[in-house]
């Protein structure tokens, strides 16, 4: 009995939260787990019915990551060395969604942004593997599309199941 009732509580916890969605069940629940939904969450379906050329897109990873590919048009803030003089020209009312590999880091520059006056900010849930994964395309340092995606790490690749793994 009570491994049905914790069964059942985790499949209520696990069906009914706020939290976007994903593909990949798998994917799916391991964001649950590591997205705190600080910052609210936009999913890629829901982009697809947006008008996204009124979005600022800002990439939250790693300089290398984003030279390898990113979102059309994103402005690189980083992560590690994130600083708010990135965002000149951004105003504190512009709709942003921010990405990073998964959702995780780019919930914490999220954070950052939010309490230092950005009003509409939203964090891409899955982010760059899940816009890779439905099909989206993603772009070069040469502004061109191309197949490859930089996966972060070989333990954090298997979440990224479309395009060229690049490390």
């Amino acid at each position: 009995m009570k491994k049905t009732v914790i069964t059942f509580v985790a499949f209520v916890f696990f069906t009914s939260t706020s939290f976007g969605q994903v593909q990949s069940g798998a994917f799916n629940l391991l964001l649950k787990s590591m997205i705190k939904e600080t910052v609210p969450t936009v999913t890629v379906s829901d982009l697809a019915e947006e008008d996204v050329s009124r979005l600022v897109f800002l990439d939250a990873r790693e300089k290398k990551e984003y030279e390898v590919s990113h979102i059309k048009e994103a402005k690189w803030i980083g992560y590690e060395d994130f600083n708010e003089a990135r965002l000149n020209g951004i105003s504190k009312s512009q709709e942003i969604v921010i990405y990073c590999s998964i959702g995780v880091r780019s919930e914490k520059i999220g954070e950052q942004l939010l309490a230092a006056g950005y009003s509409n900010v939203r964090n891409l849930y899955g982010s760059i593997f899940e816009w890779a994964n439905q099909g989206n395309r993603v772009y070069g340092p040469d502004g061109k599309p191309t197949n490859k995606v930089h996966a972060y790490s070989k333990t954090w690749g298997v979440w990224l199941k479309e395009g060229e793994k690049v490390y």
